[in-house]
């Protein structure tokens, strides 16, 4: 049996299924450029039947990458099957990954279907996805809560049809370690033809086992593990692309498992995800939060300072936690400028470089210090954010405590033409929001609103995330400045922005 495990990684689908990770297509290209980077070996890019938009960002990230295997996820039916494969057809190496319900309370109250029904729709999916490509995935959905004999039944079928690989799915959380591990080793022994394709495993959260589920997993023979960045995804989330990850590297005598992971891009990669859904990777976030290698306790630094392994299982450097304060400022140079942009996993052309180094040259004349935190935030806000319908050009308020509301006064342009308005609120933020609004014509309802410091110090750019509500859609937006209510507004012109993105979309 080969000690190589495939990862992969389906941020960009189940991941952006959680609420509030939804990504537009460039975002969705800039991470699944960073994903090959990182070394993942499948990516799921979509569900390409979903909606016009999903197929679109399906289609343009298959003909982006050329060093992963490209994933759309499709049911077991016919329309699904064939959208799928147009969606990744241009792919380097493409895969339909198909998949139908397989537990008793999928199959009788959702898909209403006897199981020697779903027997035949996985049979049937299988070979029509095999007539397109060779590299076809069958998903058992809600394997852990399915029958293991009929479950065995069912790869035994998908597996004579045509599937390569074959996905045992704990989809609801269900299952336990030990328990999840004794089911792949049954089926994989069970289904007479086993040998002939990779088993894989797709945990959630639910319970809090997805890694531990995974991991089990591999333990009893799966050599694929689904996993996502952060473990975002539906309900609870998934299992850990970098907790599964260094879980194996960490113990790699208990495993003797391999994979191709580049485990100094763990961090980065985090970080651009949290940047572009506007979530902060929480602090006691194993591997990658601010925390994870932080020491407070005055027998954990004593131990420190002898011995790193004393408290330590891991470097901060193995997952790309490099300590680089104080490298750029405001007489730095344009090559400077580059070469940071380049080591922190970036790739732009030389227009895009100089919007950076005009925007980092004017941050340096307003703080002190500009960290690696500020060089991505200015990427994210200046380079890689969709193109606007609203930007703000100027904004003044004006606030005080002796009776006098707070005021603001804005000037943006609306679709090409400069607009003014001033008006008031209960405070200089929301007097900032409904100048906008109203310059807008718009009246969405505020979900959420959150400001998070992206370095230390007094002089910090402050990073705000807001989610608007208006019509029955919402949307997240997202800004960042050393003047939070300038980042406010940023974020709430981002937020809107993307709105009309969404009603243009569904015009």
């Amino acid at each position: 049996m080969s000690d190589k495990v495939f990862i992969f990684d389906t941020t960009l689908r189940d991941g952006e299924q959680s609420p509030g990770a939804t990504m537009n297509i460039r975002e969705k290209i800039r991470l699944a450029r960073q994903l090959e980077i990182l070394g993942v070996d499948i990516m799921e890019a979509g569900f390409p039947a979903a909606s016009q938009g999903d197929f679109e960002a399906v289609k343009a990230i298959a003909e982006t990458i050329k060093d992963v295997q490209v994933a759309g996820l499709c049911r077991a039916i016919q329309p699904d099957i064939d959208r799928c494969w147009e969606a990744i057809k241009g792919a380097a190496d493409p895969r339909i990954h198909t998949f139908v319900a397989t537990s008793p309370v999928h199959m009788q109250y959702k898909l209403r279907k006897s199981p020697e029904q779903v027997i035949e729709m996985a049979r049937e999916a299988v070979k029509r996805a095999a007539n397109y490509t060779s590299n076809v995935e069958f998903s058992a959905e809600d394997a852990s809560r399915s029958d293991w004999d009929f479950l065995a039944r069912v790869v035994e079928t998908a597996i004579d049809a045509g599937a390569t690989t074959i996905n045992i799915p704990d989809t609801v959380g269900y299952a336990q370690p030990q328990e999840f591990g004794e089911m792949i080793s049954y089926v994989m022994n069970k289904a007479s033809n086993s040998h002939k394709a990779i088993f894989s495993v797709h945990c959630h959260n639910d319970l809090g086992l997805a890694v531990a589920n995974t991991l089990a997993a591999l333990k009893a023979g799966a050599r694929q593990a689904e996993v996502t960045i952060s473990g975002i995804g539906e309900r609870a989330g998934n299992a850990s692309l970098e907790e599964v990850i260094m879980a194996m590297r960490t113990r790699s005598g208990y495993y003797q498992l391999e994979n191709r992971i580049q485990t100094e891009q763990l961090f980065p990669t985090c970080r651009l995800l949290s940047m572009i859904i506007g979530q902060p990777i929480p602090p006691y976030k194993a591997i990658v939060g601010p925390n994870a290698f932080a020491h407070e306790s005055g027998i954990h630094q004593d131990g420190m300072l002898k011995n790193r392994e004393t408290y330590e299982i891991m470097t901060p450097e193995s997952v790309g936690r490099l300590k680089t304060e104080i490298v750029l400022g405001k007489h730095s140079g344009r090559n400077a400028i580059k070469g940071k942009v380049e080591e922190l996993g970036y790739r732009l052309d030389d227009e895009q470089i100089q919007v950076v180094f005009e925007a980092i040259k004017g941050l340096a004349d307003k703080k002190e210090k500009v960290y690696d935190e500020d060089v991505e935030a200015i990427i994210l806000e200046e380079v890689f954010r969709i193109p606007d319908n609203y930007r703000l050009k100027h904004l003044s308020v004006q606030a005080s405590d002796v009776g006098v509301p707070p005021s603001s006064a804005v000037v943006m342009e609306v679709n090409g033409e400069d607009r003014q308005h001033t008006t008031f609120g209960v405070g200089p933020i929301d007097a900032v929001f409904n100048a906008i609004a109203q310059i807008v014509g718009r009246n969405p309802q505020l979900k959420r609103y959150s400001v998070n410091a992206i370095t230390g110090g007094s002089d910090a750019q402050g990073e705000v995330t807001v989610r608007l509500e208006e019509n029955g859609k919402e949307t997240v937006g997202r800004g960042s400045a050393p003047d939070i209510i300038v980042a406010s507004a940023r974020a709430y012109l981002n937020a809107l922005n993307r709105l009309a993105k969404k009603e243009q979309e569904d015009k």
